[in-house]
């Protein structure tokens, strides 16, 4: 008979790897960004733009720009006792973005 015990710790690790690493917690704040994209410029179009829409300006027009200020602001986070969130991150992108002021 096969030893189960062993296999529930294995697919337990296997979900925190997924969830909890670096790349997934930067694609769901990618996704995030997106996401607020598409709502602000539905709102500013006045009808939903659609999420293929949003995703391809959203990487034409600001990604770049995103991922830029992630790295500087991780970067400027290590030895520090504070870490910028991705909260933080995404409030100065979205001030400093000519295309989301009113």
């Amino acid at each position: 008979m096969p030893d189960t015990k062993n296999q529930a710790p294995a697919e337990s690790q296997t979900a925190f790897v997924t969830t909890g690493s670096q790349l997934y917690q930067e694609f769901l704040a990618e996704r995030e960004e997106i996401l607020r994209h598409k709502w602000l410029e539905s709102e500013r179009l006045g009808y939903d733009i659609g999420f293929e829409r949003a995703l391809l300006d959203w990487i034409r027009k600001h990604r770049e720009d995103w991922r830029r200020a992630r790295r500087q602001a991780s970067a400027g986070a290590i030895g520090q006792p504070q870490t910028v969130s991705a909260q933080n991150t995404k409030g100065d992108m979205l001030s400093r973005s000519p295309s989301h002021q009113s």
